[in-house]
């Protein structure tokens, strides 16, 4: 059987330039073999690398190395092993560091499609494409030789699998992962949820941006889209009050449960559509000297970008008309079409359309765990600001 793919120069160019994926159109001579490992070549049939081949999927090849390889237990065991030593020098993995953090960020990591997040003693790892699923055990083997877990979880109900003809499905691949993981963030804690909860069991993308907004907090503060609260237990730290509101009434019990584990007795949960509760504070008088806002993606496609750019300035611009003087606004977007310069210019409009002068205090992006190639800009997602109404 076949295991050699030959592509366009256009495809080996994409490669030679640091990015890792191959698309089915830049591809001129197929695999007859099934998903996993195959020989790149170019036109010429000089080596491009080795990749993981996914037959049904637009992106067919997910190139590994420049090499001809085997992927072999070593070969998983180097590259795991490469992505535990940044997070060490990160700091991560102590015991007086966060208990949660992503150990594999997929194609930023040399892993493209696997993601596997850290919370305490368990794994919880997604296998995002045909290619990679071939490698599972050899995978799982690995991780568990570099960290002994207690338990890994395949969180594998994620709609790209389905592109890539997978099942979607939870398993649980090692040990025991429970139905709860106590986190500890900073000064406080919350509880995850690895096998329901959105992402792996929570959103670690924003970990240091929850403790900076930990920092900046004071006064009355409102947390919007909260989610299980995790924005609202590191204002709480500070602040005298904070509203936490989403739409979701499970969401917010859980975050009154992560208040409650915190002993913080000044969170309040607001169950609601976030448009309409800015709405109704502004018209109400509302004050707040915190908001944050941390919107699901509201441009999941390149054609929602106009549309969500719309979402994105309403509530910006309520928001900063909700600020009190010298209040401070951290606003986000996991919107990975809408780019850091599509999402500035967006917040100059709001601040205009408020009325209010806006002072810029610092940028911000996700957290370091989860990092950004140059050439991958899809390794890099999320962006937001920290803004203070003068």
């Amino acid at each position: 059987m076949n295991d050699t793919a030959r592509v366009s120069a256009r495809g080996a160019s994409r490669w030679a330039r640091g990015h890792p994926w191959i698309y089915r159109s830049d591809i001129l001579e197929l695999p007859a073999c099934r998903a996993g490992a195959v020989r790149v070549l170019d036109e010429r049939g000089g080596l491009v690398g080795t990749a993981l081949w996914s037959p049904a999927s637009t992106i067919s090849l997910r190139m590994l190395t420049h090499d001809d390889v085997d992927l072999g237990p070593a070969f998983w065991h180097e590259r795991l092993e490469a992505a535990l030593a940044y997070r060490r020098r990160l700091g991560l993995g102590e015991a007086t560091g966060p208990s949660a953090y992503r150990l594999v960020h997929a194609e930023a990591d040399g892993l493209p499609s696997l993601v596997v997040d850290r919370y305490g003693e368990v794994l919880v790892a997604q296998f995002l494409s045909a290619g990679l699923e071939r490698y599972r055990e050899e995978i799982v083997q690995a991780l568990d030789a570099l960290l002994r877990p207690a338990g890994v979880l395949a969180r594998d109900d994620v709609p790209v699998r389905e592109h890539e003809g997978l099942p979607r499905r939870v398993e649980l691949l090692r040990g025991f992962v429970p139905e709860e993981v106590e986190v500890r963030e900073g000064a406080v804690r919350y509880l995850a949820a690895p096998w329901s909860g959105q992402k792996t069991g929570a959103f670690l993308d924003q970990r240091e941006n929850r403790e900076r907004a930990g920092e900046l907090s004071f006064g009355h503060a409102l947390d919007c889209f909260s989610y299980h609260g995790s924005f609202a237990l590191q204002l709480a730290v500070r602040a005298e009050s904070v509203v936490a509101v989403d739409s979701s009434a499970e969401a917010l019990a859980r975050a009154e449960a992560n208040a409650r584990l915190n002993g913080f007795a000044h969170v309040r949960v607001r169950e609601g559509n976030v448009f309409d509760f800015l709405r109704d504070e502004e018209a109400a008088g509302a004050r707040y000297d915190m908001i944050v806002l941390d919107p699901p993606a509201f441009a999941k496609r390149r054609s929602a970008v106009e549309r969500a750019l719309r979402g994105y300035k309403e509530i910006n611009l309520r928001a900063l008309r909700l600020l009190a003087p010298g209040g401070t606004l951290c606003t986000f977007s996991c919107s990975y079409h809408v780019g850091r310069d599509l999402f500035s210019r967006m917040l100059q409009s709001a601040a205009a359309d408020a009325g209010r002068t806006v002072r810029w205090i610092e940028a911000r992006g996700q957290a370091a765990d989860h990092p950004e190639i140059v050439q991958i800009p899809e390794t890099g997602y999320l962006k937001g600001a920290i803004l203070q109404a003068v």
